[in-house]
């Protein structure tokens, strides 16, 4: 059974940046991983923002896009709700909004896992109490 990836911000910033600590951890998974990996625009304009400092950093992430790699899969317009009720819910942690939408996206998608870096996946549950597949490193 084929399994379909959804890119974190952690994992896309770390892919781009040679100094992110996650950075060769990230490359690795990425050779073994199917593409595309499905994200949503949440973490694409966090990803921006986080690469801004890279010699054309936002424009390698709107790339990713282009070609492909990372393919936008997300509707705020449908599922407005559903992340305002994940917010409240995981608001202790606290829960971002890029976050949600993925945590939603995995609950929509089937036989998705979520690859990221951000240790808050291992708390958050899709469906309320089901864990959230995850790629992520031991240490987060």
């Amino acid at each position: 059974m084929i399994k379909t990836s959804i890119a974190d911000t952690g994992v896309i910033v770390a892919f781009l940046d040679k100094r992110d600590s996650w950075h060769e951890w990230t490359n690795e998974q990425m050779r073994h991983l199917p593409v595309p990996f499905l994200t949503c625009e949440a973490v694409i304009t966090e990803a921006c923002f986080l690469v801004a400092h890279l010699s054309d950093g936002k424009e390698k992430v709107l790339k990713l896009v282009s070609s492909d790699v990372l393919q936008i899969d997300f509707s705020l317009s449908n599922e407005a709700e559903k992340i305002q009720t994940l917010l409240k819910k995981y608001k202790d942690v606290p829960m971002d909004f890029a976050d949600a939408c993925l945590v939603r996206m995995s609950e929509l998608i089937e036989n998705s896992f979520v690859f990221t870096v951000d240790g808050d996946f291992l708390i958050y549950r899709k469906h309320g109490r089901k864990q959230i597949p995850l790629v992520i490193p031991d240490k987060t």
